[in-house]
């Protein structure tokens, strides 16, 4: 299955200037796999945009928000979300300043 992945203007450097990766996970007939799995395929496929959105433990770090469709992962289970076929995941890194 492949999942579409929304890289924010600040990483698009790390993945050849592309708004939107796909990344492969699991086999073609899955229809459902975790965000887990999702940066762990992102781990493989694009390295060093993984290593800006989790860190060497591999927990997300805490200025990067990780949403499925328009909920952040935080407020539901986390790494455990489910990311369905049909459904983006987004990276959006924390804006602050001021």
């Amino acid at each position: 299955m492949n999942v579409r992945v929304r890289v924010p203007t600040q990483l698009r450097d790390l993945v050849a200037g592309a708004s939107v990766i796909e990344v492969s996970v699991g086999s073609a007939s899955d229809r459902v796999t975790t965000v887990a799995t999702v940066l762990d395929a992102l781990a493989t496929q694009h390295p060093a945009l993984e290593r800006r959105i989790r860190e060497e433990q591999g927990q997300t770090r805490p200025h990067v928000n990780v949403f499925v469709g328009s909920d952040n992962v935080r407020d539901r289970d986390g790494p455990a979300t489910p990311v369905h076929a049909s459904e983006e995941l987004s990276i959006i890194p924390a804006v602050s300043g001021g």
